[in-house]
């Protein structure tokens, strides 16, 4: 090939910046680009995002990564940004609406791996778990005792869903196996209903769950969706579960309602300012942590990336992607911007 023909295809390429590291399934995926990899801790600085933004045209980011309009703003080429994640409260979207850029995610790949985590942890508290294993690693434990960790029966227990999207409704078939009976609160229609489950409102599913699991996207809606009010009003001695996003929780109202004993524990897997987590919560025996490993198996997260990489592909050669972000602004759309 001569070489002004080479030289002229190699400025054609897209410049692609990822954040992490990908898999070699995921490179594969997106095809002949120019690609650029940040490989230092998690999450990248601001200032080194802005930098590395300046001359791309793809961006391959995580949730831990904000993507904000001040952000954007130092991005003039960025036509697609591939959030490895099914959630995306941390991307402005009117932002990228407003720039013509294209947002995606990464729904269904993590659905039944999330939901596994989500019923790990419905167990783990409530059969108390963890505090049997801090015990017996301590050397504290002195033998079988008929009162020792009694905790609470999963089967046959009232499970409350709240959303019951794709994950809820993955977690809604495990409880079936366990005998549960399936209580959900949900805005949307539901297209595939799982069997034996019930539509309530949000404050019966509190009142009547012994287990109340959360499975919503964190908007302006839902932030505190489970404040000191609907704490309140759930059975004393419930669990709470949450596997979704951390501000959906009042996390100091849960501390308190924890130390009151009007829940029996909790089990949670995101924080509202990861990865800071109150010490409230972390002080108490009665709950379980985990670090935001939902999704966390290696065929899941390389999935994932797949997915993510293949949207950016699409995006970059002027196709419409498999997993667009529906964009707030009425002139926003999924073809990308003339660059």
């Amino acid at each position: 090939m001569p070489r002004a023909i080479a030289t002229n295809r190699a400025r054609l390429r897209a410049r692609v910046l990822t954040t992490y590291a990908l898999p070699p399934e995921a490179r594969a995926a997106l095809g002949d680009v120019r690609l650029t990899t940040y490989r230092g801790r998690q999450p990248i600085l601001r200032a080194a995002l802005a930098r590395r933004l300046r001359d791309v045209d793809g961006l391959l980011c995580l949730l831990t990564d904000r993507i904000d309009a001040d952000i954007l703003a130092r991005a003039p080429r960025l036509r697609a940004i591939a959030n490895r994640a099914v959630g995306y409260d941390n991307v402005d979207l009117h932002a990228a609406a407003a720039r013509g850029i294209v947002v995606t995610n990464t729904p269904d790949v993590l659905t039944e791996t999330s939901a596994d985590l989500a019923f790990a942890l419905i167990l783990a508290a409530a059969r108390r778990v963890c505090e049997g294993d801090r015990l017996v690693r301590a050397g504290r434990w002195r033998g079988w005792s008929p009162d020792l960790l009694l905790g609470q029966d999963v089967h046959g227990a009232t499970l409350g869903i709240v959303g019951l999207g794709r994950i809820g409704a993955a977690v809604a078939r495990r409880a079936q196996g366990f005998g549960m009976r399936v209580l959900y609160h949900q805005r949307r229609p539901v297209p595939h209903l799982p069997a034996g489950a019930t539509k309530v409102a949000l404050g019966r599913l509190l009142a009547a769950a012994d287990i109340v699991t959360l499975h919503v996207p964190l908007t302006a809606a839902t932030r505190h969706l489970i404040g000191a009010r609907e704490l309140a009003r759930m059975r004393r001695g419930a669990i709470l579960v949450n596997t979704s996003r951390g501000a959906i929780v009042d996390e100091a109202a849960l501390a308190r309602a924890l130390a009151s004993g009007r829940l029996a524990a909790a089990g949670l897997d995101v924080f509202a300012r990861e990865p800071h987590v109150p010490r409230a919560l972390r002080a108490r025996a009665n709950v379980v942590l985990t670090p935001h490993v939902a999704s966390a198996t290696t065929a899941t997260r390389t999935r994932m990336a797949v997915v993510a990489a293949r949207n950016l592909a699409a995006v970059l050669a002027g196709r419409r992607p498999p997993n667009p972000v529906a964009l707030p602004a009425a002139t926003a759309s999924v073809a990308p911007p003339a660059h």
